[in-house]
């Protein structure tokens, strides 16, 4: 862009130092305008592209924290649902082993209520 400008600015200097007259056809014009618009248009979508990451700059900071945050929503939901599977896992053995404690206690009252059903039938022959 500015060096197509320097080229044909070099160009010009180089033609008025040997005092060579310049006349341009019409090739020279079409290639000198064909430059001078191809800068133009390069310069205007540079700026285009430097107003683009501007603007993206200023909104890069907003969607990194609305990034973050939804990060951290879903990293505190996920301890929460691995604490909860943690409870669970922890209640499991527990139960088991009330479980086991219950079947204990209920094999215990089977046997107590077998002695006294013995104990009753003894007591029934003694009577009879």
């Amino acid at each position: 862009m500015f060096c197509i400008d320097l080229l044909l600015e070099h160009i010009e200097k180089i033609n008025c130092r040997r005092n060579i007259i310049f006349f341009m056809t019409n090739s020279d014009y079409l290639l000198k305008a064909t430059l001078k618009k191809v800068t133009e248009k390069l310069n205007e979508i540079l700026v285009e592209k430097i107003e683009e990451a501007t603007n993206i700059a200023q909104d890069g900071p907003e969607i990194l924290k609305k990034e973050f945050d939804s990060l951290k929503e879903s990293i505190i939901e996920e301890a929460s649902r691995m604490e909860k599977a943690e409870n669970i896992q922890e209640n499991k053995p527990t139960n088991s082993s009330q479980n086991s404690n219950i079947k204990k206690a209920l094999n215990e009252i089977e046997g107590i209520n077998n002695q006294i059903d013995l104990f009753n039938q003894t007591i029934n022959n003694q009577i009879k």
